[in-house]
């Protein structure tokens, strides 16, 4: 099976055998996880989709590929048109679509340990129009027919240090316990990567890019807790850190003890908890009440140690993509670098800090027509090479122990001048960058009330981009981090989601793509932090910048900017140049001054 038409054909071969009428493959696995490690990857291994969201469905006679307005472009490059049809998210959904797609009395297939209960319920709804049914799957079908998959990673988990974590796991296992015996509740379900890892103040290397090990808690109302891992992924150093009230189990062992707690009140997140676990709970006779896993709002609101080291992390990344972008606007205007060989330079500068743990994300590096789509991932076939008079966008990130970045720099490729429309959209992305930074808001606003502070001087123009303004950003964890989040309201419902609060980390990344000639990012990430206004009515918020390298000048029309843009600006590169001069030396530092001088 080289070919996905083969593998296509394979699968709804055993999908007969299974007597199933259809099946759907999302990007997931047990833990709800966005990035998924290598043995999860179905979805890829079917259709060669290489994104990081996305679903399909197979039916006996045809297949759709769902993705968002991220993947419009990368989707129909990297999957066959005459196998799957392309549908867009929010627009349809699986749900919908299997709503007017299954056939007649139809059993359609999925895997009860990668979705969640609620999608489950709400694709079981839309299939009662045809009379057919939702069915969960005792194998994977993919799984039957996928022969060489890899193997889960055997990694060992690894001690993630108090003085990196600003907290105990003890502390952590306590404030989780209180919360559970304050709604009388005897246990949670902990099945996040991200959660696991904060609770117990454990890391690993199971998924790429997220300092993660493959695991399950379930934590109880006394304090102590049960660890579901690899037995050969814990070091004594592990079982000791975690000591005598963590009881570590088999992997293997997680679906018994579901089993095992008959008579009692377990809470278990809807968002990051698959229907399976649902589904084991209600059998056995337990009541599974629906709240959102207790470690999250304490590990998005980052504590003083968190927080301080985030900004250690930040300056030393900055000064690696400074020598990076300096290496850059030497080299890339003979012609002879790629967008491969732009992300192995880049590596390499974080790489010489010494302390670079992983990347945070695949490193988009994306050329000219590249650049159009916002989650492009280069690999040897998409390779393209960085041309003198083009635009570049590169977005990366580095995992440190003290902290997760992320940061995307939009650079023109000289010599001569950029187009004037190149300029208007770059100052443009950059106002609304700079009015979102700037942004001052009441206790309680949720992102959704600030991300039209990014769009409105797109919006004047009749211009817009396809993704979220700002994501979450976590502490030597996932780049992207919930719940938090700036981005349009679901439904055009303003005010919905969660509040933004003190010690929260979020990006800041608005942006604008042409299809098929470039694309335009500047993020940087902040920090919420609580302003003191005199006379203020009431509790405010602001951001801090955590992000300090140079931006792009030569991009810029100065005409388009307002006084206090110029004045974000220069007070932007003053502190770019403080912060990253003593890191530098020689040709670097003098490139920096260059870069940071005032408008």
């Amino acid at each position: 099976m080289n070919t996905h038409e083969a593998r296509l054909d394979a699968l709804r071969k055993e999908l007969a055998c299974q007597q199933l009428d259809g099946f759907v493959i999302p990007i997931s696995d047990e833990h709800m996880s966005e990035y998924v490690g290598a043995y999860a990857q179905r979805l890829g291994w079917l259709t060669g989709f290489g994104g990081s969201a996305g679903t399909a469905v197979v039916l006996r006679d045809e297949a759709a590929i769902f993705v968002d307005g991220r993947y419009t472009l990368q989707v129909r490059e990297q999957v066959d048109g005459r196998l799957y049809s392309y549908q867009s998210v929010p627009q349809t959904s699986v749900a919908a679509w299997l709503g007017e797609h299954a056939p007649e009395g139809a059993r359609i297939g999925y895997d009860a340990w990668l979705h969640g209960k609620g999608w489950a319920d709400s694709v079981t709804a839309a299939l009662k129009a045809r009379n057919a049914k939702l069915v969960a799957v005792a194998q994977n079908p993919v799984d039957a027919i996928w022969q060489d998959r890899p193997a889960p990673s055997a990694a060992p988990a690894l001690v993630h240090p108090d003085e990196y974590a600003g907290a105990s796991a003890h502390e952590k296992r306590a404030e989780v316990a209180a919360w559970l015996t304050a709604r009388g509740l005897d246990a949670a379900v902990i099945s996040a990567l991200d959660s696991v890892a904060w609770l117990l103040n454990m890391r690993g290397s199971d998924v790429d890019c997220t300092p993660v090990a493959l695991s399950f808690v379930l934590a109880h109302a006394d304090g102590t807790a049960d660890l579901f891992i690899a037995p050969e992924k814990v070091s004594p150093e592990l079982a000791q850190h975690l000591g005598n009230a963590v009881r570590v189990q088999d992997r293997a062992a997680f679906t018994p003890a579901l089993a095992a707690l008959a008579g009692k009140k377990v809470a278990v997140d809807p968002e990051r908890a698959v229907a399976a676990v649902y589904a084991e709970l209600e059998a056995a006779g337990a009541e599974a009440v629906s709240l959102t896993d207790p470690t999250v709002l304490p590990k998005a609101c980052k504590n003083p140690v968190e927080q301080a080291g985030h900004r250690a992390a930040q300056a030393r990344d900055g000064a690696a993509i400074t020598r990076f972008l300096h290496w850059l606007s030497n080299t890339a205007l003979h012609g002879t670098e790629t967008e491969l060989s732009a992300a192995a330079a880049l590596r390499a500068e974080r790489e010489k800090t010494g302390l670079l743990r992983d990347l945070s994300f695949d490193t988009i590096s994306a050329a000219g027509p590249n650049g159009a789509s916002p989650h492009y991932k280069v690999d040897e076939h998409t390779n393209r090479q960085i041309e003198p008079n083009s635009v570049y966008l590169v977005d990366s990130g580095g995992q440190y122990l003290d902290g997760t970045t992320d940061i995307t720099r939009t650079v023109w490729i000289g010599p001569d001048a950029p187009p004037a429309e190149v300029k208007d959209r770059f100052t443009r992305v950059l106002k609304g960058h700079i009015a979102l930074d700037q942004a001052v808001f009441p206790e309680g606003t949720v992102g959704s009330q600030l991300d039209s502070f990014a769009r409105q001087f797109l919006w004047v123009a009749g211009l817009d981009y396809a993704h979220g303004t700002g994501h979450g950003v976590g502490s030597f964890l996932a780049v992207h981090e919930g719940p938090q989040r700036i981005a349009k309201a679901a439904g055009g419902q303003a005010g919905t989601g969660q509040p933004l609060l003190p010690g929260m980390i979020l990006s800041n990344e608005p942006g604008y793509y042409k299809a098929g000639e470039y694309g335009i990012r500047i993020e940087n990430l902040v920090l919420v932090e609580e302003r003191a206004i005199p006379g203020a009515e009431g509790r405010f918020m602001g951001f801090e910048t955590l992000t300090f390298a140079p931006i792009d000048r030569t991009l810029v029309e100065p005409a388009l900017l307002l006084p206090h843009e110029r004045d974000w600006w220069n007070t932007y590169h003053a502190k770019v140049r403080v912060l990253l001069a003593p890191q530098l030396e020689g040709a670097d530092l003098a490139w920096l001054e260059a870069a940071c001088a005032p408008l």
